[in-house]
């Protein structure tokens, strides 16, 4: 697949970015081993990894269009056709994306729970067992309770201080792509 170009940022973020694909004919677009129907084959990845990046790269609020040069103009005009693909294929990763943010969040609240119950058994063995005890052992193993009990709350503050940010941005993308406008311009005319 040849890529054009895509539009600059402009500042204001309002105004419509263009990304620009040049392709020779409209099955570089999708992925040739999906067997799926036109509508809902999957892109290529390297057209929806392309796609993806530059909506990335403009203001989260400025509206995105994708306009796509055929150098072989199929016998019935491809825009509905490709529209509708692209917007298909854009909901179900948005949808997929969701379904992952809610198995993550889920995830999460498993890790708390579990890290929460972990915690609180390490500093109980410490102020029933351990209160009292003096020495080398017995601070050593204080100290090593503690860290254990903190050291497990480690993934479920990972998941909501910072894993789940990515996953909501990419999902918004996604969503944002499933809705654009999708152009089809016959190379050399547009």
């Amino acid at each position: 697949m040849s890529i054009f170009s895509a539009g600059k940022a402009a500042a204001d973020p309002r105004h419509e970015q263009v990304i620009k694909l040049n392709l020779h004919d409209m099955s570089q677009l999708f992925n040739s081993m999906d067997p799926s129907p036109f509508i809902d084959k999957d892109l290529d990845h390297d057209a929806e990894e392309f796609i993806v990046s530059w909506a990335q790269e403009f203001p989260s609020a400025a509206p995105v269009k994708l306009r796509i040069y055929l150098e072989q103009w199929p016998t019935e005009d491809p825009n509905e056709l490709i529209r509708q693909a692209i917007h298909n294929y854009f909901a179900n990763r948005a949808e997929l994306t969701k379904l992952e943010f809610h198995r993550m969040m889920k995830q999460g609240r498993t890790s708390l729970f579990i890290g929460l119950v972990f915690l609180f058994a390490c500093l109980a063995i410490i102020q029933t067992l351990l209160h009292g005890a003096a020495g080398t052992w017995a601070g050593a193993l204080r100290e090593g309770l503690t860290i254990a009990g903190w050291v497990a709350m480690w993934r479920p503050m990972q998941i909501y201080l910072y894993d789940w940010w990515p996953l909501r941005h990419r999902g918004q993308t996604y969503t944002k792509l499933s809705h654009m406008p999708v152009e089809v311009v016959q190379h050399g005319k547009g």
